[in-house]
């Protein structure tokens, strides 16, 4: 079916998608902590269900890497797996590497207290900044004049060195004929779109698994028109039976994505983006913004230091980038990007694992253009009722006015959040989906923002690895004393001063 097609072709901060790839890679997604024991099993980080549901993460693994192998197919391996989990811990369960690492102590995580609630910190010498919590679901604080203005200026200006790029790319024509290689029995992809085992696929049921389908942003509009040009929906209730759904042709699907050019409006992410060093050599301003990042979060040195460049996106007017969370779950067939180097392990798919968000507002923003968390502070949370009476909280295009919690850009303020909540052992435990958020459209002028992710993998024992082997290279010396995927030599030696 035209809409499940594109359900199953889906790859989810303000910030890119869940997963990073390096400078000229566009990906825009951990298992819970070993804990003390290297060899421990690990569990899986999410429940079977949501954002972070395994067959979701598979299909957006899918998509984003290289377009390898047949969507639809993964879906079902997933759907037929679920149950096999225990039976096989997988490589993703053992963490390996040159000999024994350190055990890591527990990772700070500042307390939010209530709404409200403020606290003064020392940042910078001779100046007090103020921590004020947004919400506790996710646990999210806003900091009034972390960079200056001239440090927000500056920040511009390297980007505009550098050079951006266009933030979303659509698939490839290789991946629209990878998705015609393999045969795949309808009815069972029917009763896995089926969530409430109704019989039917209503409209919402095909949205909740479109989330970036083939890189276009579904709406009910969109569905329809699809299923009324395949002519999928002989009545036109948008509800699809088991055997309309039968009788469809997923060709015709394909035939109909490829006569239909996305519009920039049309994407789930409409911007553009570069990434800025900030290691040793950088210029001393980018430097100096990582220290500061390292007293805001209290965490080890080696943790900020090691983590991704910062992320500096521009939105034109027109611009946005629909709801999504900034990390994903660690599952047997992923590996976190940043310790890749150190697993020795052969598994399919990366991702990259963000324990932190850390966004700042370059410029003051003349229309739109605020970070929306949909469902902040809600008592719970049901992927399911996103979409409501055809309003999808997700679609930050039309729908921010309807989320909880809205942050206006404002020049120098930085706004930082979890992305996981805590294992009650001092790391990493499940993905925090109230952590939801999007650039809402930015209705006049231009607006600019800045990302540093903290990268923590919810294996224990590999960060403590992947640290250990970083600090030998450094030691070492040499242009591999940082991880390939976080150098950037073309701008490590620039210097700028305005």
């Amino acid at each position: 079916m035209a809409a499940a097609a594109a359900a199953a072709a889906a790859p989810r901060p303000e910030a890119v998608s869940p997963q990073w790839a390096p400078p000229g890679h566009e990906r825009t997604g951990a298992a819970a902590a070993l804990g003390d024991c290297e060899d421990a099993p690990v569990r899986p980080l999410c429940k079977p269900r949501g954002i972070c549901s395994r067959a979701y993460f598979l299909v957006l693994m899918v998509f984003v890497h290289l377009y390898l192998g047949n969507v639809l197919a993964l879906l079902l391996f997933v759907h037929y797996s679920n149950g096999d989990e225990s039976s096989d811990p997988g490589p993703q369960r053992r963490a390996q590497g040159p000999g024994p690492a350190p055990t890591l102590g527990p990772l700070t995580r500042l307390e939010g207290i209530k709404v409200g609630h403020e606290r003064k910190v020392q940042l910078v010498a001779d100046r007090d900044h103020f921590i004020r919590t947004l919400s506790l679901k996710p646990l999210l604080f806003e900091i009034p004049g972390f960079l200056s203005d001239e440090e927000c200026r500056l920040i511009i200006h390297l980007a505009q060195m550098k050079g951006l790029q266009r933030s979303q790319i659509l698939p490839t024509e290789e991946y629209e004929e990878a998705m015609g290689t393999m045969q795949v029995s309808q009815l069972d992809l029917f009763r896995l779109l089926d969530q409430n085992h109704d019989g039917r696929l209503q409209l919402r049921e095909v949205l909740a698994q479109t989330r970036l389908g083939n890189g276009r942003w579904m709406t009910p509009e969109n569905i329809q028109e699809m299923y009324s040009a395949i002519k999928a929906d002989p009545d036109g209730d948008g509800v699809l039976s088991l055997q309309e759904f039968s009788d469809m042709d997923l060709r015709d699907f394909h035939k109909y994505m490829r006569s239909h050019k996305a519009a920039s409006s049309e994407l789930v992410r409409n911007s553009h983006h570069t990434w800025l060093y900030q290691g040793e050599g950088a210029h001393h301003v980018m430097r100096a913004i990582r220290q500061r990042v390292l007293r805001l979060t209290r965490l080890s040195p080696e943790i900020v230091e090691l983590s991704e460049p910062l992320q500096v996106v521009r939105y034109g007017e027109g611009g946005h980038y629909h709801a999504h969370v900034d990390s994903g779950p660690v599952y047997p067939e992923t590996i976190c990007s940043h310790t890749k180097l150190v697993a020795n392990e052969s598994v399919p798919f990366e991702t990259s694992c963000r324990y932190m968000t850390v966004l700042f507002y370059l410029n003051n923003v003349t229309g739109g253009g605020e970070t929306v968390f949909p469902v902040a502070d809600n008592r719970t949370y049901d992927e399911m009722s996103l979409i409501q009476d055809d309003v999808d909280l997700r679609d930050t295009r039309r729908h921010c006015d309807k989320g909880n919690l809205r942050v206006k850009p404002r020049q120098g303020t930085a706004v930082f959040w979890y992305n996981y909540l805590p294992d009650g052992q001092g790391w990493v435990g499940d993905v925090d989906d109230y952590s939801l958020h999007g650039g809402c459209l930015v209705t006049r002028g231009t607006k600019w923002i800045a990302n540093n992710w903290i990268n923590v993998d919810p294996s224990r024992a590999r960060q403590a690895l992947f640290q250990q082997e970083m600090a030998r290279l450094a030691r070492e010396g040499g242009a591999d004393s940082q991880p390939e995927w976080a150098v950037d030599r073309a701008y490590r030696d620039a210097r700028v001063e305005l």
